[in-house]
């Protein structure tokens, strides 16, 4: 009777699942602080090269690529934004993000000036193929480094 369940329910899992189903992409994720930039680097240019706008969904990442987009969202309010990121930092200790002024205001934390974020990068949301590739391939890295 067992092998009966069993695979009852091995076909209810197989027809629950189209054919040829994969697996979901890996997905970064980072938990900790954000900050916004400061109004003196408005205009300045960034890691990307492009000046830094405040009135854009801009951001500050160590770690996921130039140009790839992340979705950031207040832990405190739970408001999202989605940002690009064009410059490396921040370089303060906690702070996994820096964002840009409109990007602070969306998020409600212009304020405090800090909030506790989520940060989320899924290949799939990329613009293009090569930032598909190198956001995966940040998303295994940091799967083999936890092990």
């Amino acid at each position: 009777m067992n092998r009966c369940v069993a695979r009852g329910l091995i076909v209810l899992i197989a027809a629950a699942a189209p054919f040829g189903a994969v697996r979901a992409d890996p997905t970064v994720e980072e938990h900790g602080k954000a900050s916004y930039y400061a109004d003196k680097f408005n205009g300045r240019k960034t890691a990307s090269g492009t000046p830094l706008n405040q009135n854009a969904m801009v951001a500050a990442s160590r770690d996921l690529p130039l140009g790839a987009t992340a979705r950031v969202t207040n832990e405190a309010t739970g408001k999202t934004v989605k940002v690009k990121v064009k410059d490396r930092g921040p370089y303060s200790h906690g702070r996994v993000i820096d964002v840009s002024k409109r990007a602070a205001k969306a998020l409600d934390m212009k304020k405090d000036g800090v909030a506790p974020v989520k940060v989320v990068a899924q290949p799939a949301d990329q613009p293009t193929p090569a930032l598909k590739r190198e956001v995966t391939e940040t998303a295994k890295d940091r799967r083999l480094a936890r092990r």
